[in-house]
Parts: structure tokens; C-alpha cells; sequence
């Protein structure tokens, strides 16, 4: 399963990667968007949306590129634990 992580903290990175991972996710974070977002989020099954490290204008972007059936769940922190409790509720 794909999941596109957007948001967070840009030095948790490998640790948001390694954590979807070990949850059998592939994912792909995009933490600002001079990060390369246009053209690479293409359908992921769920997108997250870490809300207090992330431009309106990258929020926007991003729900307007996904498919009607992707999951999109919010998170106002971006830490290791929300991360991990979100994909313990999603599995």
C-alpha cells in the first residue's frame, strides 16, 4: 500500500520512512514544497497531512491532485508517536 506523508519535520524524515516501512507502507514525505511535490504524489491509498508544519497553499495543492478514493486524515503534530498511532488505526 502507498502513502504520501505531507508535512512534518524536516530531520524525521528517514525516521517517518523507516516507521511506514516497518507498517508494510511505501511512502513518500514531501515536507515543504520546494521539495519536489508537483508531479510526484500521483494515487496514493492514504495521505496524511501533518496541519501545523505545512503552507495552506501545499494543502490545497496536494488535496487537489488525489483521487476521490484516498484516504486523507490530519494531524496537527507531527511527531514519531502520532505517526505511529494514525498507521496503527489504518492498518
Amino acid at each position: 500500500m502507498s502513502l504520501v506523508i505531507i508535512g512534518g519535520n524536516e530531520c524525521m524524515k528517514n525516521k517517518y520512512e523507516v516507521l511506514c516501512k516497518e507498517h508494510g507502507y511505501k511512502a513518500k514525505v514531501f515536507l515543504d514544497f520546494n521539495s519536489g511535490i508537483k508531479g510526484k504524489i500521483g494515487s496514493p491509498d492514504v495521505m496524511i497531512l501533518f496541519t501545523n508544519t505545512v503552507s495552506h497553499k501545499m494543502v490545497k495543492y496536494a488535496l487537489n491532485k488525489i483521487d476521490s478514493s484516498t484516504k486523507v486524515i490530519r494531524s496537527h503534530t507531527s511527531s514519531i508517536a502520532s505517526l505511529k498511532t494514525i498507521l496503527d488505526t489504518v492498518a
